[in-house]
Parts: C-alpha cells; structure tokens; sequence
C-alpha cells in the first residue's frame, strides 16, 4: 500500500485484468463515435492489407505449383542424355531402372522439324517415344482426348497438341507432312506423311502448340539415325521432389559421360523468376500493411491526446507507466489483431471464390494457362499473420510510451 494526499492507494501492477478491461474500454468507444470511427478505419486497413497479401501469395504460389505439374507432366523428372547420343539403350535403362527412386524409364528422341499442312508450314519439336513405356514416365495419357491412349501408337501416326490442331483445323485422320531437315538415304525421303492419331490436351499453351509425338522407330527414320540409336532416356520417380538425391545416384550409376538433369535444372530460369517475383510481391504487399499500421499510430495518439484526463486520473491513483504503456500497447495490437484476422478470413474466401469459379480467364499465348490458379499454403499464412501482427507492435510503440511518460499534474492541469 502506498500513501498519497493522504488516501491510501492499491498498487495496481499486482493485477493486469484491468489494463486488458481499459483498452478494451478504449476499443469499444460506446461514447465517442469519432474514436469508435477511426478504430474501425484502422482495422480495415490492416484488414484490406493482409487480405491483398493472401490473394496475391497465393495466386503467385498457384502460378508456381500449376505450372510445376503441368511441366513435369510432359516432360521426364530426369533427362539421361549426351550429345552424340545413346547406342544400345536397353542397358543403360536397365541401370537407370536399378536406382532407388526411380519408378520408370523410357528411351526419347527429340528434333526439329517443320509441319506443313494446306499452304501453311511452321516449326515444331518433334519427341519420338516408345508406345508401351511412354505412358509410364509422363502424364500423357491424362492429356490425351477421348479413348486415345499412347499405346495405340503406330508407326505412321502421329500425336498433336490441341492448339496445333486448332491452328491448322486438323482433327484426328488428318494427314499431315512433316519436313525433316535431315535428307533420307541417297538424299530421299525428307517429306514423310503421317496420320493425326490423337489430340493432347496438356493446358499449357507452348507444349500445345509446338510439341508433336511419333513412334520412336519413325523419329530414327526422320532424322535418319541408326537402329538404336536415342537421343536419351526419360526418368520418372516416385517423389518428383527428390530429384536432386535420385539424380546424384544416376551419375554415379551411369558415370560422367552423360548428361543428368532434373526437371527443375530444365527450368531453372523459369522457376527461379517465379521464386523472385513472389519474393518481390510480398515486400510489395507487405508495404501495404506498413501504410495500414499508420493508422493504427494515428488512433492511438488521437487516443493519448483524448483521454489525458484518464491517464492523469489513473496515475494519480497509483498505476505504474508500465502498466500505462501495456493498455495502449494492448490496445493497439488488438486492432492489429483483428484487422489480421479479417484480412485472413476475407483473403481466404476470396482465394476459395477465385479457385473455385475460375472467373478470371487468362491468354494462354502469355501466361501459359488458361485460367487464374490460386493455391494458400500454411507456411505463407503463417508468415503474413506474424508480419502484420509483428507490424501492428511496432506501431503501438511510440503512442505507448509518450502516454506512459504524461505526469498526473500536467496531464490534470488543464482539466
């Protein structure tokens, strides 16, 4: 007990309840409507904030997985390759196929070529695949429209992508020529003719539109290579995560003279920009909430100013400036809170319409998909709870310590 004026007064700081009890007080405003108004404005700031940073994040984190799925459905997880090529492959996929983590394999060929159709030509990648084992590597199968599978494969047909057959209006049965750039024996046989047999549909616009599929016999023919000879073989795992483990054991496996590469090293640049610009995204975003929290500032101070009467009343009485300092600090990271958690619940059901519906629509000729992925992963939610609410503390530090530092006489002077 302490004695003051002659009154014998508690010493408050053995019980927090009522410092939780003021700035609740303070929160409600039921008195001072301009108070209750700013306190509002400042939580759907911190709100609109954190719910721009959840959108945002997870269209970006969805660009990256949709984009990841669709790539490594299309093409192999590991490449084994070299530059003049592979002889006797059988082998070498037998060794392949003996490392942990690999689940299947299959030989490839790749090479340019120009397709000509009607008055009308252009430049594709030709892939030449095994029938029975390619549809054990990639998803293929999945892309492939109607009963089509790349088992039926023939030496005569070939597979086109949907943009493709939408450019040159092919439907299955078309013929179609395809132009080598490497001339047959005794400088025949550069044009083959070969049947459209199915129409994939991967949903990623290059693939659709610059990647073809032939029998790999009928690569070797085109390109005029010899009987067993690929370009490489294409790997798939069990865990498309653990590509960097799997492939350090091919190359020990197989040894140097070829060249091992993940899915990931095939796109690095591309995956790496994302990565980057979902970095800078989030600084961005998160200046957003820096902005917000201002206002937080703002209401505390315009708190401190109204109710100086109240801070020199409670000092008076005996209440430590620590104590001061926790109600506006308490205060002021409730609204934080509070916009944090409206910001999250708005983000998320935003995020849930846009997956859902699919309302917006992209080009794919730019953005590779034709629509707006969305995908919230914890981690991301995680990190921009703690920046806002870590922001909205940061924010109640100064209006907190100028109201803890008011003297009872100066701050009851005037009233």
């Amino acid at each position: 007990m302490t004695r003051r004026g002659g009154f014998q007064t508690r010493p408050y700081n053995q019980n927090m309840h009522y410092e939780f009890w003021i700035a609740y007080r303070y929160l409600i405003a039921k008195k001072d409507k301009f108070l209750l108004l700013i306190n509002w404005v400042s939580i759907l700031g911190i709100a609109i904030g954190v719910a721009a940073l959840i959108v945002v994040i997870g269209v970006m984190t969805g660009f990256d997985h949709d984009l990841k799925d669709k790539i490594v459905g299309t093409t192999a997880h590991i490449v084994v390759d070299r530059e003049s090529g592979v002889k006797d492959v059988g082998p070498l996929m037998a060794r392949i196929k003996a490392v942990k983590g690999v689940a299947s394999a299959a030989p490839f060929i790749n090479g340019n070529v120009f397709l000509e159709y009607g008055s009308r030509a252009s430049g594709l990648l030709l892939r030449g695949v095994d029938p029975a084992a390619e549809g054990a590597v990639t998803c293929i199968n999945a892309y492939l429209k109607g009963d089509y599978a790349i088992g039926q494969l023939g030496l005569e047909d070939v597979v086109i992508g949907r943009e493709l057959a939408r450019y040159y209006d092919l439907k299955p049965g078309d013929t179609i020529a395809i132009l080598s750039p490497v001339s047959g024996v005794a400088g025949a046989g550069w044009r083959y003719r070969l049947k459209v047999a199915g129409i994939f549909d991967s949903g990623m616009y290059d693939y659709d539109r610059n990647l073809i599929f032939v029998h790999y016999k009928k690569a070797q023919e085109i390109f005029s290579l010899p009987s067993g000879l690929v370009s490489g073989v294409a790997v798939k795992l069990d865990d498309v995560d653990a590509a960097p483990a799997v492939k350090e054991a091919i190359v020990r496996e197989v040894g140097f003279s070829y060249v091992v590469r993940t899915w990931i090293e095939q796109n690095a640049n591309f995956f790496a920009a994302l990565k980057l610009e979902k970095a800078a995204m989030f600084i961005i975003l998160t200046l957003i909430v820096l902005v917000a929290s201002f206002n937080i500032i703002s209401t505390l101070i315009v708190t401190v100013t109204t109710k100086t009467k109240d801070i020199g009343i409670l000092k008076s009485i005996g209440v430590p400036s620590a104590s001061i300092r926790r109600i506006f600090t308490i205060y002021g990271l409730t609204i934080g809170t509070l916009g944090t958690l409206f910001g999250l619940g708005g983000g998320m059901l935003l995020c849930y319409i846009l997956q859902e519906t699919q309302l917006i629509k992209l080009p794919q000729t730019v953005y590779y998909i034709d629509h707006l992925p969305v995908l919230v992963q914890p981690g991301d939610v995680c990190a921009i709870t703690f920046s806002a609410v870590l922001i909205s503390y940061l924010a109640t530090l100064y209006p907190s310590v100028r109201a803890a530092s008011l003297e009872p006489v100066e701050a009851l002077r005037y009233q």
